[in-house]
């Protein structure tokens, strides 16, 4: 509707810049021969009249671009965030964030310039050209064909120039990308520590200043070639105005033309080849905006690998019985689901390059095979690398299987809908992650609604509570950028209390007491066997207490399950988990006495 608003007021501002033309000659030709007083007052009026007419519907097409623009700035940036939001794990793990926010930024804001920039200065020149054209062939149509002569100039230098301008803008977005990915990753609190503790800033500046240099030099460039494609437009159109002036004048001497309508062809051959040049300028700008166009819709192009399906059907309510039949996964994927990475180091001279790290072996998961019941506490152990994360990803569907199925309840994950597949899992990963707010706000990201009461039982529970309370601001701590003003151990604890208010029935908790000492262990051991009884748990933990606490044992080795049973089952097997337990388990028993 407001573009539609717009498409009006371009009619009317069109319409209104061929009559001061009109009215001059109306002036030169009638009313000052004629000694005419009252016309000549009435056109004064008119020439006050129509730019204040022009500037109030100008205004108006404003508000109503601005409007327009902003809304599409709104609705691109939604719907990438949306579908970026969709993406699988395996996504984020192949993108640099810098890259998905100079999408969501720079580009955005390009193809909003497209559509309400370029777009409305090429559909405004068109009705401005067509309205002049049909006012000067009617005055005198061999100057017309005069004055359009020199259309062909304008086209051919807007077509080279654009190609130029298009290349050289799609180098500069993907130099503007590299640099913020590099912001991202040396601005953040942790890679900002590794450039300090390695001493790399030095290094890391260098990599700064070389994709800022070619940002600069790409503008240089792009600023140059269009201030000569500008003055070569200037030139032919002085070149096509001398030429009409001169045979308009010729006309006139030899009394086949009036003096009013060469005075008005001088006015109208500046609306004529303004609004050309315009449109040379405006085919170049749009040449170089589909290259923000084609980078937004490269993202939302992108298949999502994790969606839910039509006819997904709800968890609730949720026993826990958790199988896996049969389950196959590999991380590699046949095409590319990540954008273009930006590459670290290269040889000098050389382009940059991008490569992935292959697994070592086809499958991270291999015919794996288990049931846990509801209410059983399931340990999961084996040597780095043998696919214990990647077993407690396939739950909660971060990743869908390659083939097998992972069911919950008896039915397949990828049949369940994601709000009550989210709502039943509660997972405490490896790497504690707290947003830049507050103790309460981190702990209400899983409850929203919680009450201060229910807070507070949370973190009783995970031994969390006095601590937060011994603060200055209590609850309304800050933690900081990922929670670095507080240990390991303690944001372990407020991601654990985190988990606990979400109240799930399946605990996923991968390496969760990792960071935690022993006094800390032993105080929140008896509050995490509370919070996992009636619930089904899979925990992934090299402690022994741990381990010794489960109902079951499940040994990975290189993807497959290899043993499971209780801790004495499994070692008088004398298998892989023996083996571990004599290698590195004992010593923890020894030093916890």
């Amino acid at each position: 509707m407001l573009l539609l608003g717009v498409l009006g007021t371009i009619l009317v501002v069109s319409g209104l810049t061929v009559v001061p033309p009109l009215l001059i000659r109306d002036l030169v030709d009638n009313a000052i021969p004629a000694a005419d007083v009252g016309r000549l007052t009435l056109l004064g009026a008119a020439m006050v009249a129509v730019p204040l007419v022009s500037v109030a519907v100008g205004a108006l097409q404003r508000w109503m671009t601005a409007r327009a623009g902003e809304g599409i700035i709104y609705d691109l940036r939604r719907a990438l965030y949306s579908h970026l939001l969709g993406m699988s794990l395996r996504f984020y793990t192949e993108t640099k964030t810098g890259e998905l926010v100079s999408r969501l930024d720079n580009d955005v804001v390009g193809a909003q310039t497209a559509v309400t920039g370029t777009f409305v200065t090429i559909v405004s020149n068109v009705v401005s050209i067509t309205a002049i054209l049909v006012v000067m062939i009617g005055a005198e149509w061999r100057l017309t064909l005069l004055a359009v002569a020199a259309l062909p100039l304008f086209i051919y230098p807007a077509r080279r120039v654009g190609r130029m301008l298009r290349s050289l803008t799609e180098r500069q977005m993907q130099h503007n990308g590299a640099m913020s990915a590099i912001l991202n990753e040396t601005f953040n609190v942790s890679g900002a520590l590794l450039v300090k503790l390695f001493g790399r800033r030095r290094q890391e500046m260098s990599r700064f200043s070389a994709e800022a240099r070619m940002v600069r030099d790409l503008g240089v460039r792009s600023a140059v070639v269009g201030r000569w494609f500008f003055a070569a437009l200037g030139l032919v159109g002085a070149l096509g105005t001398a030429s009409v002036f001169w045979v308009g004048g010729y006309l006139v001497i030899r009394g086949d033309m009036s003096l009013g309508t060469v005075i008005m062809f001088s006015s109208l051959l500046v609306q004529l080849y303004g609004p050309l040049s315009a449109m040379s300028n405006a085919r170049v700008e749009f040449a170089t905006s589909l290259v923000s166009f084609e980078r937004v819709f490269e993202v939302l192009d992108l298949s999502q690998e994790i969606f839910e399906k039509p006819d997904a059907r709800d968890l609730t309510p949720v026993t826990g019985q958790v199988d896996f039949e049969g389950v196959f996964f590999r991380y590699e994927q046949p095409d590319r689901v990540g954008l273009t990475a930006v590459a670290r180091f290269g040889r000098p001279g050389e382009s940059p390059t991008v490569s992935v790290a292959t697994p070592t072996r086809r499958w991270a998961i291999e015919d794996l095979r288990f049931r846990i019941e509801p209410g059983e506490v399931a340990a999961l152990v084996g040597p780095s690398g043998a696919g214990k994360t990647t077993v407690s990803y396939l739950i909660p569907r971060l990743y869908d299987v390659t083939r097998g199925r992972v069911a919950i309840d008896g039915v397949d994950v990828r049949d369940a809908t994601t709000e009550s597949l989210e709502s039943s899992i509660g997972v405490v990963t490896q790497e504690t992650f707290l947003f830049h707010d507050t103790i309460a706000a981190n702990l209400r990201y899983a409850k929203p609604e919680a009450t201060t009461e229910e807070l507070e039982s949370a973190a009783r529970t995970a031994n969390i509570h006095d601590f937060v309370t011994s603060l200055p601001d209590g609850y309304d701590t800050v933690v900081g950028e990922r929670g670095y003003r507080l240990s390991g151990g303690e944001k372990q604890r407020i991601a654990l209390a985190r988990v606990i208010l979400e109240d799930p029935r399946i605990l996923i908790l991968d390496e969760a007491t990792a960071h935690l000492d022993s006094e800390s262990e032993a105080l929140i051991q008896e509050s995490m066997e509370r919070v996992m009884r009636g619930r089904t748990s899979l925990v992934i933990a090299h402690r022994l207490s741990t381990i010794q606490a489960a109902d079951r044992i499940l040994v990975l080795d290189k993807g497959r399950l290899v043993e499971q049973g209780t801790h004495l089952d499994l070692m008088d097997a004398d298998g892989l988990y023996a083996r571990m337990y004599r290698t590195g388990f004992r010593k923890q028993a020894v030093a916890s006495r």
